[in-house]
């Protein structure tokens, strides 16, 4: 096998070096356009809170975790799985609207489930909200969620409206 580097620490050190050159001329090329600048998306009647619904920054909107709760803090909808990831996708929808957006706009998707076993039901009501061409997407199964019962949570990246 032919070796690339004569030592780790310089190849390391030129890989990070060119590394931080490109992100220089990417922030440089945000700054020049003010894409840098972050808007904050929040609903007209939002308390003060720890997050905002959607933040866009340049081109990209990152929309927060939501959970299949119902509007208004009308606690979790009914259902099971399939209930709460109907509602987290709905909930999904207006975060995506707020920033102008459609499903459509979604390039990314995180899926977090408190149970591996809703794999296929989860799927099932998903490809309602996509179906056709979704965004990528992962999912993973996780110990537990914010919300006591709460089985599902996602998160989502949009492509911003011009």
């Amino acid at each position: 096998m032919r070796r690339l580097c004569a030592s780790p620490l310089i190849c390391g050190t030129a890989v990070f070096a060119l590394f931080a050159l490109g992100s220089r001329a990417t922030v440089a090329r945000a700054q020049a356009t003010g894409a840098s600048r972050k808007q904050v998306i929040n609903r007209p009647d939002a308390r003060p809170g720890v997050l905002s619904p959607a933040v866009r920054i340049g081109d990209v909107v990152y929309l927060s975790g939501v959970l299949g709760t119902k509007p208004g803090g009308g606690g979790l909808a009914e259902g099971g799985i399939e209930g709460q990831t109907r509602q987290a996708l709905e909930n999904v929808k207006s975060s995506v609207a707020l920033a102008g957006g459609t499903m459509q706009d979604i390039v990314k998707c995180t899926v977090f489930l408190t149970d591996v076993k809703d794999f296929a039901a989860m799927n099932q009501v998903y490809r309602e909200f996509f179906p056709t061409d979704p965004p990528a997407r992962s999912t993973v199964a996780v110990a537990g969620l914010v919300v006591p019962n709460a089985v599902i949570e996602i998160e989502c990246i949009a492509a911003a409206a011009r």
